[in-house]
């Protein structure tokens, strides 16, 4: 089964994470469609583990050409694979060279808790976080890109909303709908 083409959503409205990555993992592992598979995309730098779940929404495209990434805030890790339902709580901005070289790109994160998690309740915003965890992120997402030559940069914090209107406008079945309501081209002979 290949996970990228999993539902973006749940019949309740959450939207799914499909980690690649789990909490403390030194590792970054990449799903790989072709394969139906994870595989090693590369190791961390030196004593950088990944704080939380990290993988991405299914069914989702961003200007990367990648699925949308998400991290998954709460306090056990799970495995990759792992399909988590989730509601969106922020989105971290980030800019990027592109794989293409010459030209910077967006690369911006949710950040999203577990319906399932009890002790995540009260996070419904980036200032829930708190001040300090979100510094730590931010600190986090330049430090797991070293030596990759993508020179990330954070611009900022967006807040729940923000992050759901990215998951929405990162679904390919919208913007499959988008192209289908669109006008043909006329074709010339």
């Amino acid at each position: 089964m290949n996970l990228e083409k999993l539902p973006t959503r749940d019949d309740d409205g959450a939207f799914y994470v499909v980690v690649e990555s789990p909490r403390g993992s030194p590792v970054k592992l990449k799903y790989q469609a072709d394969l139906d598979a994870f595989t090693v995309s590369r190791p961390l730098m030196l004593g950088l583990t990944y704080p939380f779940d990290w993988g991405f929404v299914p069914s989702t495209r961003v200007d990367d050409g990648d699925p949308l990434d998400a991290m998954v805030l709460w306090d056990v890790p799970t495995a990759p694979g792992v399909v988590v339902p989730c509601r969106a709580v922020a989105v971290v901005r980030v800019e990027q060279d592109a794989k293409n070289k010459g030209r910077r790109e967006r690369n911006d994160r949710v950040l999203a808790v577990p319906i399932a998690s009890a002790r995540g309740a009260e996070i419904h915003g980036p200032e829930d976080i708190g001040e300090r965890v979100r510094k730590e992120l931010e600190r986090f997402f330049v430090a797991a890109t070293g030596f990759s030559g993508k020179s990330p940069k954070v611009l900022g914090w967006g807040d729940a909303s923000e992050a759901e209107a990215l998951v929405e406008s990162s679904r390919l079945d919208r913007a499959e709908a988008r192209e289908a309501s669109e006008p043909a081209a006329p074709q010339t002979h």
